[in-house]
């Protein structure tokens, strides 16, 4: 990728972040009958929009939903050295953290209001370490498989160069909320 190209993806990155975050309300959560009356489409889009409270897990890590549709969800992020372990490098849980929630909403874009979801299985294969020079970096989840009570999702993490960092699957058990 030449530099110009380079720098204008970063660009166009770092803007769409930047958008997002000026969107994004508070951190927050809802109770589970609020979230059990909503379609995925329609939660993700209200915290997309500013009308529901951003999850506070996020704010914590410091990674924003950036992009969703049926069967795919990325979030972005940068890691810095708040996420370094005693190595120097940024701790696997961050990039763990990031596959298990890209992987987990890719899940949720496709249940009914008024089912949820848990991870029963997470497996992450790490290719090469984040720092905080690596600077941002997406995490893009897709359904591999959904049935009645499980389903199955596999995601990446990768930065404005296309470097891959980490892949990862999931299973999850598909839950009745309204019961």
């Amino acid at each position: 990728m030449s530099t110009s190209t380079r720098e204008d993806k970063l660009a166009s990155w770092l803007a769409a972040e930047q958008a997002m975050r000026a969107r994004l309300a508070a951190p927050g959560t809802l109770s589970l009958p609020q979230v059990s009356e909503l379609s995925p489409q329609e939660f993700f889009d209200r915290i997309g929009n500013g009308e529901l409270p951003c999850p506070p897990f996020g704010d914590l890590i410091d990674f924003i939903p950036l992009e969703w549709a049926s069967g795919r969800f990325v979030f972005q992020g940068t890691p810095d050295a708040r996420h370094y372990n005693p190595m120097g490098s940024v701790h696997g849980g961050y990039a763990a953290t990031l596959l298990d929630s890209c992987m987990g909403c890719a899940i949720h874009t496709q249940l009914q209001a008024g089912q949820g979801y848990t991870t029963t299985d997470l497996r992450i294969s790490y290719v090469r370490g984040l720092t905080a020079s690596t600077g941002p970096v997406r995490a893009e989840g897709r359904i591999v498989h959904i049935g009645r009570s499980t389903a199955l999702a596999e995601g990446r993490i990768y930065d404005v160069d296309d470097r891959l960092y980490a892949v990862g699957s999931t299973t999850c058990l598909i839950l009745n909320l309204s019961k």
